[in-house]
């Protein structure tokens, strides 16, 4: 099963399971995004990406021009490992590792989360790239891509158990906008995928897709 099919499987799953008032609130919000036009303001295709240094889940710094200096580097913005679909997410991206590595690429991923908590992250979903902190989303927001969770949101994710200030270490409530970029050696941008609708994710076939023209 891909990422597409595993993603349509649990978002019916999902809506199956949660009463009406709740699904309501949550499809209003994705809306409201989408009417906010956010993602209109990221970084898109041809765009040269910033440099930018980031503490892994154990701490070392990763700059990313050091590692453009290998080759390509596939860059996968995510909300938290709270959220199963980021969970799916990097999942199949570990499973699409080995072939992008092939490519001559590179895969890491960011979230806002604490280190301790990108370790968590990391560790549960047998992750074997670079899991990255962003601290108050200060990269994120580099790429145009973060938000405040919306306040009617917030008692439902506390219902669900989500912490949002306890993952990420403040009070902000900022998160990122579920993001991929294929990024060129020479830093520009060549794939990319934003949807603030958060239960949609780009499928790493696509991504192997965008490396492989990048070979030819």
């Amino acid at each position: 099963m891909n990422l597409t099919e595993e993603l349509t499987n649990f978002r019916a799953q999902f809506k199956a399971n949660q009463p009406e008032e709740i699904k309501e609130v949550m499809a209003q919000a994705t809306t409201d995004l989408m009417n906010a036009k956010i993602s209109e303001q990221s970084l898109k295709v041809g765009d040269i990406v910033p440099n930018f240094s980031l503490p892994d889940a154990v701490g070392n710094i990763l700059e990313l021009q050091t590692v453009l200096g290998k080759g390509a580097v596939v860059i996968s913005f995510y909300r938290g490992g709270w959220c199963p679909y980021c969970n799916l997410e990097l999942r199949a991206l570990q499973q699409s590792l080995p072939e992008i590595k092939t490519l001559g690429a590179n895969l890491i991923a960011i979230s806002p989360e604490t280190p301790d908590n990108s370790l968590s992250t990391s560790e549960k979903n047998e992750l074997t790239f670079d899991v990255l902190s962003d601290s108050k989303n200060q990269v994120a927001k580099q790429f145009g891509l973060v938000f405040t969770l919306a306040n009617e949101l917030r008692p439902i994710y506390n219902q669900f158990g989500i912490d949002i200030p306890a993952y990420n270490g403040d009070n902000t409530f900022e998160l990122p906008i579920p993001a991929t970029y294929v990024v060129a050696s020479d830093g520009k941008i060549i794939h990319s995928f934003v949807n603030v609708d958060y239960t949609q994710r780009l499928d790493p076939r696509e991504i192997i897709t965008a490396l492989k023209n990048i070979a030819r």
